[in-house]
């Protein structure tokens, strides 16, 4: 329990109930809040400090510790909130399914000093944390063969892990890996990753990655819009069952 919140919110005479009408959210994400590592939206951070009279940081020490960059925070909160992730990715393993060499080698050439470079992979281990909870999100997950064939810097065995790892993870009750041969040819994939959260409540919240920096949209009609491409993309991928045995096949073909 986090005892900063639950003692602001009894001083001010707040309740989970009280606390989700006055900031738009379900009572029940409002309560998670006094859980311990549960730190709400950035959107939500400054609003419930200010109706519980006390800075952020007292009730949330750990958002001086996080990992991720700045710019992607307001995501990673969403991520944490979600009670599902249905994400699609053409070149890269979701962030959620990498192992530590594979985050890594994905930040090679970036301008990073060593250290900085250490707290990105540590930021995004971290964040896998979600998926081994008690209550962990559904994650849904398509990816493009292409990822799977694709050398990291010609480091075989990183890949072979890779490709073992996801195999492990899409046996998770709480995680789907689906894959779309590289038979298929071109369909809507190939338009770009994206990442759609369902939140508790029925809110939906979508992320579309860019070279530049990723946007995050809550319009409905660009949900929609995803929605759509989304049911186009699953619909070419193999089965749950089919799409384990390519990632062991492909874990194999990097021995």
């Amino acid at each position: 329990m986090n005892h900063a919140v639950v003692e602001a919110m009894t001083q001010c005479g707040e309740t989970a109930d009280s606390l989700a009408a006055q900031t738009g959210v379900d009572p029940k994400t409002a309560a998670r809040w006094a859980n311990p590592g549960r730190i709400p939206q950035t959107r939500h951070r400054a609003q419930v400090a200010a109706i519980l009279g006390r800075e952020v940081v007292d009730l949330w020490p750990d958002v001086l510790k996080r990992r991720e960059p700045v710019w992607f925070r307001p995501w990673a909160d969403i991520e944490r909130e979600a009670v599902a992730l249905r994400w699609y990715e053409l070149a890269w393993v979701p962030g959620l399914l990498q192992t530590e060499a594979y985050a890594r080698a994905t930040l090679a050439g970036e301008l990073l000093s060593s250290n900085d470079l250490d707290h990105l992979v540590q930021g995004r281990m971290v964040r896998q944390s979600v998926l081994h909870r008690d209550q962990p999100p559904l994650l849904i997950a398509v990816l493009d063969e292409s990822v799977l064939r694709r050398s990291a810097y010609g480091d075989r065995s990183l890949m072979r892990e890779q490709c073992e790892h996801l195999a492990r993870c899409a046996q998770l009750p709480s995680v789907q890996v689906y894959v779309v041969p590289a038979t298929v040819g071109m369909y809507p994939g190939l338009g770009g990753p994206f990442i759609i959260a369902e939140l508790e409540g029925g809110g939906r919240v979508a992320h579309v990655d860019g070279q530049a920096q990723a946007q995050i949209t809550e319009q409905q009609s660009e949900i929609a819009t995803l929605d759509r491409r989304w049911e186009r993309i699953r619909g070419e991928a193999l089965s749950r069952g089919q799409s384990l045995d390519l990632l062991r096949e492909a874990a194999s073909s990097w021995t």
